[in-house]
């Protein structure tokens, strides 16, 4: 493994050199940092960072926590996959079975793997509260969610739960193993796994590490004013009447409501649990999660998951469009499909997030690469640098 140096730094095998060429060429054009890490048959491979960290220029540091976004929802997902692995939960169950107050307004019927799957119907955030800043209350999310209805019958399609299924899988994990998630995440994955980089929200003695923010194309409701307002409910009734299958509205419901461009300023951010939104990883801690997957549930001498539960998460339950982001995400228990690299590595499934993070698993080449950053294009699933690195990495193991 060679050492790297400005501006990059880190340490990369020479089989996996091409991933550090191409997050060199990242770094040298970007305005912010971030850090790549690649696992291959349990190895860390690929150990990289660089860039700057924060508005004083102080460099990336190994071990710098970024704030991931979506991403988080692939974490989230892991930790109902190890309580199904105990029987603790049936991913064909009711969810309403471990959570009761959930059978409300057409919803008994909708089960833990329609949650998993983004088939629930529940990707509605904006109308189910009256400020963003509710996201913040784990009670009262949860309980909106309760009485929410459900926007199709479940089942029937498929949209996007951006910010709703961190709560939907949270509170399951909460209701069934009596542990809030963001522990269950420290108990039962990253201390098993020796991990000091994955967490759901910050605690407070961690912070110091945490890569602030840059700005990017955020979704922000100063932009729907009353005159841009208008014209976005226009042009959603436009694609509506033309039978077009983008709809403004129900994205921007999913992802947002009022007040939200505060909310990623409020330092009350850091203490809540969000789990489709405010994962804190650092690229190593969440590559060896994954590395755990492709290693079909198994990271060194660590197991936490059998291989028929690592099996079972990874079956794609729908090829439908999107109703939300359009695309078809192939969604499965949690994770979704890559784009682009999916011809290369036609097995492996992982999560991205808004700015640009994002990770995935490839058991058929025991496969694992996670990126964490604090700038980016922004997009609902991520950006084009992790593909160009995830491109990279199924390269240097032979996939075409």
């Amino acid at each position: 493994m060679s050492t790297l140096t400005d501006p990059v730094a880190g340490r990369c095998d020479t089989q996996f050199g091409e991933v550090a060429e191409v997050f060199r060429s990242q770094i040298g054009k970007a305005d912010g940092g971030a850090a790549v890490a690649v696992y291959h048959r349990g190895r860390l491979v690929a150990d990289l960072w660089g860039g700057i960290r924060n508005s004083d220029g102080d460099p990336w540091e190994r071990d710098t926590l970024a704030m991931c976004f979506s991403t988080t929802k692939g974490v989230a997902a892991t930790c109902a996959h190890i309580l199904a692995d105990r029987g603790q939960l049936d991913y064909d169950e009711r969810v309403a079975t471990y959570w009761p107050e959930f059978a409300q307004n057409g919803k008994a019927d909708i089960t833990v793997r329609q949650v998993l799957s983004h088939s629930a119907g529940l990707h509605r955030f904006g109308s189910i509260v009256d400020h963003a800043s509710r996201l913040l209350d784990w009670e009262h999310m949860t309980d909106a969610l309760a009485r929410a209805k459900p926007a199709y019958p479940p089942g029937t399609s498929v949209g996007y739960h951006a910010l709703t299924f961190g709560w939907l899988v949270g509170e399951l994990v909460r209701r069934i193993s009596g542990t809030p998630i963001e522990e269950f995440v420290q108990t039962e994955i990253a201390r098993p796994l020796g991990l000091d980089g994955l967490f759901i929200g910050c605690p407070p003695e961690q912070r110091h590490r945490i890569a602030p923010l840059r700005q990017m194309s955020m979704p922000s409701n100063k932009l729907v004013g009353a005159g841009v307002g208008l014209a976005f409910n226009m042009m959603s009734l436009g694609l509506r009447a033309a039978r077009s299958p983008v709809n403004p509205h129900r994205m921007y419901n999913s992802l947002s409501a009022r007040g939200m461009e505060d909310v990623f300023v409020d330092p009350r951010l850091l203490d809540a649990a969000v789990p489709a939104l405010n994962g804190h990883f650092d690229a190593v801690s969440l590559a060896a999660m994954y590395a755990m997957l492709a290693g079909r549930g198994r990271l060194g001498e660590v197991r936490l998951l059998s291989e028929e539960t690592v099996r079972k998460a990874a079956e794609v339950q729908n090829n439908k469009p999107d109703r939300v982001i359009v695309v078809r995400m192939q969604w499965r228990l949690g994770y979704h499909r890559l784009p682009i690299v999916d011809s290369q590595l036609p097995q492996a499934y992982g999560h991205f997030g808004f700015g640009g993070s994002g990770a995935w698993a490839d058991p058929q080449h025991e496969l694992a690469l996670a990126m964490v950053c604090n700038r980016g294009a922004g997009t609902p699933i991520g950006d084009l640098r992790i593909l160009r690195l995830s491109q990279a990495a199924a390269r240097a193991v032979g996939a075409r």
